[in-house]
């Protein structure tokens, strides 16, 4: 799809797809606008075609014609720009893929301490760009690897929804204890809270229904661990982790769940890949991650003989 940043609009070629489509049926049937933003265009007169401004989205639009939206506005970030040496994996005018380091946060619930969030306000501050800082997902504090932020309020209700539809694809990797036997597999097992533990999460019949799946990529025999590749159906709190260790296998690293601590002071887990199509270019966003330091040199230290 032909589109483009034109100052603070969002300028769209009519494709042949979107001929004789409404604004309103883009809007609210192809992107799942909320009603909130929706009323915002409205009274804001953020919507455009062909340089007029357009009050009645019920207008077809035709092939070429030039769908504008006011998207890029400024706005608060929400969080304290803070500078932190973070990795961009991936970045365009809607979204951008950062690279969370172990051991922060995500974000922050209380409004205290440095988070990847902070971080990325700071990259954002230093581009001239003042936007809300909106994560799409998290990770776990001790889990390293991609995080997707959307740049504008638009991209962030639209990825929110391919998410929420599994249509935006992680996949992981962990080191775990034992050998999994199994090449392929999936597990699927009901996760809930633990009573008797405040972060905890348990496998339970009373939980969310949960499915992960998994496939061994490497064993590593004289350490007895196992390298596995891992992709969700669904998005629980803790979910691999809970997953694995229900297993027999608990990720490496991750005490909460029945893991040692003696090769690496974290959990095992990176996520290494994010893939989905870009909701505004149609274009398929396949970025992978670099592990983190910590983890090519446990691998390493793994792969040595007499482990």
């Amino acid at each position: 799809m032909n589109c483009s940043k034109k100052g603070e609009w969002l300028q769209i070629e009519v494709p042949e797809e979107w001929n004789q489509l409404t604004i309103e049926m883009i809007l609210k049937e192809m992107w799942k606008t909320p009603k909130k933003l929706l009323h915002q265009f409205r009274m804001e007169k953020r919507v455009e075609v062909n340089g007029m401004v357009q009050t009645r989205w019920d207008q077809q639009l035709k092939k070429g014609d030039r769908l504008q939206i006011r998207l890029f506005i400024e706005e608060d970030y929400g969080v304290e720009p803070q500078y932190m040496p973070i990795t961009i994996s991936y970045e365009d005018e809607h979204l951008l893929i950062a690279d969370k380091p172990a051991g922060i946060d995500t974000h922050s619930n209380d409004g205290e301490g440095q988070t990847l969030a902070n971080a990325v306000a700071y990259h954002l501050q230093m581009n001239g760009l003042f936007t809300k800082i909106r994560h799409i997902h998290r990770l776990d504090r001790d889990t390293s690897g991609g995080v997707v932020f959307a740049k504008h309020a638009l991209a962030g209700a639209v990825l929110d929804q391919m998410l929420e539809k599994r249509h935006i694809s992680r996949t992981y990797i962990a080191f775990v204890h034992g050998q999994i036997k199994q090449k392929k597999g999936t597990i699927t097992a009901n996760i809930g809270r633990d009573r008797h533990h405040p972060t905890r999460r348990r496998v339970s019949t009373t939980g969310d229904h949960a499915v992960t799946h998994f496939e061994v990529i490497n064993y590593y025999p004289n350490a007895k661990v196992t390298l596995v590749k891992l992709t969700l159906d669904t998005g629980r709190t803790h979910q691999i982790r809970v997953h694995l260790s229900h297993l027999g296998h608990p990720i490496v690293g991750d005490a909460l769940y029945g893991g040692r601590l003696d090769w690496i002071r974290r959990q095992a887990l990176h996520a290494e890949n994010i893939h989905f199509v870009h909701p505004f270019t149609n274009e398929t966003i396949d970025v992978a991650i670099p592990w983190s330091d910590d983890l090519k040199l446990f691998e390493k230290t793994l792969s040595k003989a007499g482990m």
